[in-house]
Order: structure tokens, then C-alpha cells, then sequence
């Protein structure tokens, strides 16, 4: 339940996002971020605030550990829509975390993956892919590279 714990803290981030999505677009942007992680529940979950400096916004993230079910589940807000999107569940096993859910993109259904990997002391790399064909094939949209601030 504690696999979250290396990211308590805070972190610079570089940022790559896909400008447009399902288009085989090459159009990807950088911009930094400023990440904050606290602990809750002694390590069964955590909050995290990121702000956008050069976007003028801000992300919120909320990570619980099911302890029945033993998987996670990861709740993503936007200061831009002031929503709660649906969540994204997984397992971390072998260095890496896999988080899959439902969602939605210009009103269509679509599958997320959110995807945590090359975790050590001082840095962490997250990957958003989206599907349009209910996973069959999936297409990377965002990236962040984490160093520890």
C-alpha cells in the first residue's frame, strides 16, 4: 500500500503533451511544472497539486489504495474545468505502475492508461495514453519527467 511513498515531496517537472489527439499528430509542446505530493492515510494514499506556470493553470490528483481489492485508484482534477475526471485503477508490479479506466474525448468513449515508470530517489516518469478502439491500440498523449526539487 505504500507504493506512492517515493513520490512525497516536491518535483520539478517537464512536461511533453500531443497537441492533437488521434490524428497521428507529431505536434508535441513543452512547458514545465511544479509538483507537490503529500501523504494521507499513512501511505495508503496521497495528494498531489501541480501548477502550470506558463499554461496558467494547475492539476490536482488523488490517490487511494483499496485495501480489499489491493489496487489504486487515481482521481485527476483540472483548474481549467473544475471537474473530477473518472478514475484510473491499477497495480504497480516489477518498477511500474499500470492504471487503466474509462473517459471520455470530445464527447466519445475512450480508454485511459496512465503508466508510472524509471522510479528511483531522485526521479519518476508518467505517460498518458488514450485508446479510441477500446484498447486495442493506444496512443501516448502526455509525458512528465520528474526531478526531485
Amino acid at each position: 500500500m505504500n507504493d506512492f511513498d517515493f513520490f512525497t515531496g516536491s518535483w520539478n517537472v517537464v512536461n511533453r503533451r500531443l497537441g492533437t489527439l488521434f490524428e497521428n499528430s507529431d505536434d508535441w509542446y513543452e512547458f514545465p511544472g511544479i509538483s507537490t505530493c503529500r501523504p494521507i492515510f499513512g501511505g495508503g494514499g496521497n495528494t498531489e497539486e501541480i501548477h502550470f506556470p506558463t499554461l496558467g493553470s494547475s492539476g490536482y490528483t488523488l490517490r487511494l489504495f483499496d485495501v480489499a481489492r489491493k489496487e489504486w485508484s487515481l482521481y485527476w482534477a483540472s483548474s481549467r474545468t473544475g471537474l473530477l475526471a473518472p478514475p484510473v485503477v491499477g497495480t504497480f508490479a516489477d518498477g511500474r505502475g499500470d492504471f487503466y479506466g474509462d473517459d471520455t474525448y470530445d464527447g466519445k468513449p475512450i480508454k485511459a492508461h496512465f503508466l508510472w515508470s524509471g522510479i528511483t530517489g531522485t526521479s519518476a516518469r508518467w505517460e498518458q495514453e488514450f485508446s479510441a478502439d477500446g484498447g486495442r491500440t493506444w496512443e501516448s498523449n502526455w509525458v512528465m519527467e520528474f526531478s526531485r526539487a
